[in-house]
């Protein structure tokens, strides 16, 4: 009995063995093999990823490129040389030329609200804060003459104004712009 038992052990133990064995290498096996599909899976994921910012870049850099276009044209439209040669007629009053003026501004600038999206803060804060300092250099001009003068002394007390600044603050936003939007390319 105990040759039984023995022979059967002997038979028995390195099959067990054996088959421990090969389930511990396919285990192994397996495990490599999921972790290789799973970092080929990961890595395809990121250059999808990758790709699909990409290709949102190329659709979203020719709205950039507008959006900066047209807040420096908005920007050129608001300053005070080029506005007041737009806006200002023959014998026009003071008083009408201010209210024609910032009407002008606040137009433009509500034309151009949607712009926003497509700069940064700062840039954006820069072309409020210019629009806000042109809107305020008028005002100055219009309270300094008084509303019984003429648009043409105004122009004059607004040009005098300009001629005495450093930089314009249009200037200011417009270099803003340009530089964010060179930016773009790397430039």
């Amino acid at each position: 009995m105990t040759t039984d038992w023995t022979d059967t052990l002997f038979y028995f133990v390195p099959a067990i063995l054996v088959i421990m064995a090969m389930f511990l290498m396919v285990k192994r096996f397996t495990d490599v093999q999921l972790a290789m599909l799973k970092r080929m899976t990961d890595r395809d994921l990121q250059v999808k990823v990758v790709e699909e910012r990409a290709s949102k870049m190329r659709e979203a850099l020719p709205l950039k490129l507008q959006a900066y276009e047209r807040l420096i044209l908005f920007m050129e439209r608001i300053s005070p040389n080029s506005l007041l040669v737009r806006v200002h007629q023959g014998n026009m009053p003071a008083q009408h030329l201010h209210l024609e003026l910032l009407i002008n501004i606040r137009s433009e600038f509500e034309h151009n609200l949607s712009q926003q999206l497509y700069v940064s803060d700062e840039s954006w804060q820069t072309v409020c804060s210019a629009k806000d300092e042109v809107m305020e250099l008028v005002q100055q001009a219009y309270h300094s003459v008084g509303a019984s003068a003429s648009g043409i002394q105004m122009s004059a007390t607004i040009f005098e104004k300009v001629h005495n600044m450093e930089m314009l603050p249009t200037q200011t936003a417009i270099y803003q712009l340009k530089s964010e939007a060179q930016k773009l390319f790397g430039t």
